[in-house]
């Protein structure tokens, strides 16, 4: 999306909800490329965390044009995520290689 002043937004309103930001909840929904660990877990989570490593997974997308965890199936891959071994390529400059390891 554009918005008023022309600024790329990255957005995905598939499952967006309107909760209160330290409120707890637990859903399991999203994209599973997506999905942060205690989403995966199906355990209590907030959503800005949740947002946060969504993001680190576009970022890790944007920088290594593949996901950070790959599975031959969703159950492969929400193990892998909740493992969450990852391995930033060697390309990967200094500085979002440093913002991925804490975000992920």
């Amino acid at each position: 999306m554009l918005d008023a002043k022309g600024n790329v937004k990255i957005i995905d309103f598939g499952f967006s909800t309107c909760i209160p930001n330290d409120k707890k909840i637990k859903i399991f929904c999203g994209t599973p490329s997506y999905m942060a660990p205690e989403i995966v877990a199906k355990k209590e989570f907030c959503g800005p965390p949740a947002d946060i490593w969504a993001s680190g997974v576009l970022l890790f997308a944007f920088f290594c044009g593949c996901f950070p965890f790959r599975g031959q199936n969703d159950k492969d891959l929400y193990k892998k995520i909740m493992k969450c071994e990852l391995v930033i390529p060697d390309h990967v400059p200094s500085g979002p290689r440093s913002i991925l390891a804490k975000i992920l």
